[in-house]
């Protein structure tokens, strides 16, 4: 009889352990569902990442997965330890044998900034692919949590996650309402170049409780001539690009008295780096215009 109970413990042993074995490669496993709604199936969370845009770079530290970068393109410039990771081209010009020799387990692409017949033949090429395409504030945190899941850093990534909606949150909270504002977005002087109401960028201007005077324009980065700028007569003018390229911008302006915003003097700067990446530190530039929006209702 003691030697039958034996027998059936062994069996009952063996059949937990391979029911465990399987639970964990079941719990191993990693499905997550792409801004494409292509769903991307990782046998285990990747070790090694390629980033083929700057914001995605940005993105994967703050998930708490930086170390597990092994390639990227050109300007991933932040956080510093960003630069030290090798480049494969640019963020429209990569090179395939690079990214090839890094045997990456996953590449991070952007939709519209790589581009279709980009990402199609890293696709051909055999790698699994995670296309990025940020189309509002809340996507970023939605992609937080994306990027998480496929590293394996998935509790850093929620608290970044959690951090990033709150703070949106705030923001929307104390801005949204406040009195509308008319806002004209530069983000180059030639061409005169500025965004439409699709951009994430009016979104936040939205946020702030600012209305963008080219919303409706067709173009997601409209080319302006000044006089179309003085039709629509903005109350506030923000400029973006670098610090030298601000005062030029900004000045440039003064040329118009005619101009609510110039006759005010709401000629404000906003660093690109903060309101065209689409990483956490958008809201920094947003808290940043809605400050600015708020001094110009006073």
């Amino acid at each position: 009889m003691e030697g039958v109970l034996t027998n059936v413990r062994m069996k009952v042993h063996l059949m937990l352990l391979v029911l465990c074995c399987f639970a964990g490669s079941v719990r191993a496993e990693t499905r997550v569902v792409d801004s494409t709604g292509t769903a991307l199936i990782l046998p285990q969370p990747a070790q090694r990442i390629v980033s083929l845009s700057p914001h995605l770079t940005e993105l994967l530290f703050a998930a708490g997965a930086g170390e597990q970068l092994v390639g990227t393109v050109d300007y991933s410039d932040y956080p510093l330890a960003a630069l030290e990771i090798p480049r494969v081209g640019a963020y429209n010009s990569i090179s395939y044998e690079a990214i090839i020799n890094l045997s990456p387990d996953l590449v991070l692409a952007w939709g519209t900034g790589n581009g279709g017949e980009m990402i199609s033949r890293l696709k051909a090429l055999g790698l699994r692919v995670y296309v990025d395409e940020p189309g509002s504030l809340e996507s970023i945190g939605e992609t937080l949590g994306n990027l998480g899941q496929l590293a394996g850093t998935q509790r850093q990534a929620n608290y970044a996650q959690s951090q990033y909606w709150h703070k949106l949150s705030d923001l929307r909270r104390l801005y949204s309402q406040q009195r509308p504002l008319s806002v004209f977005y530069q983000i180059w002087n030639e061409p005169l170049l500025t965004i439409n109401g699709e951009h994430l960028i009016s979104e936040v201007i939205q946020l702030c409780g600012g209305r963008n005077v080219f919303a409706s324009a067709l173009p997601l980065v409209p080319k302006l001539s000044v006089e179309s700028v003085i039709a629509v007569n903005p109350q506030v003018i923000v400029a973006s690009g670098e610090e030298q390229q601000r005062r030029e911008w900004l000045k440039a302006w003064q040329a118009w008295p005619m101009l609510d915003a110039v006759k005010s003097q709401h000629l404000y700067f906003v660093p690109a780096s903060l309101l065209q990446r689409h990483t956490p530190r958008i809201l920094e530039g947003a808290e940043l215009l809605c400050r600015q929006l708020e001094a110009a209702r006073q």
